[in-house]
This record gives C-alpha cells, structure tokens and sequence, in this order.
C-alpha cells in the first residue's frame, strides 16, 4: 500500500529538488521516496543504538574501545 502525502515547501526548494531528481533520472517522487528511505535507516540506527546503550554496560563498552587502541 501506498499513501499520499502533501508537503508545503519554498518555491526554490522545490524548484532544487525538481533539478535535483532531474540530475538523477528520478521523479520527484522517487527522489523523495529514496531520499525519506535513507533518512529512515539513519533514525533506525540511531535508536537501535541508543536503546542498547541504555541497557550496556559502560565499563565494559570503554574495556572493549580500550583494546581496539592496542
């Protein structure tokens, strides 16, 4: 499934990711669409890697980081 979003965005930033997508070979669209992917995975990660660092153990994190200096 799909859904429709719709976004305001200034004139040029528009005009931009128009040229952009252009450059590309993509639609708008698709330039989005690859564009929210990546910054999705980026948040994933970030979370994923905040909720193990809630549940570490620092002392062991910092044993660990030590021996890759070696």
């Amino acid at each position: 499934a799909m859904s429709t979003l719709t976004i305001r965005l200034p004139d040029d930033t528009a005009e931009r990711l128009k040229a952009m997508a252009k450059s590309r070979g993509l639609s708008v669209n698709k330039l989005i669409e690859e564009m929210s992917a990546q910054a999705i995975a980026v948040w994933d990660t970030e979370v994923h890697f905040r909720a193990m660092a809630a549940k570490g153990n620092v002392q062991k994190a910092l044993a660990i980081l030590d021996g890759l200096d070696e």
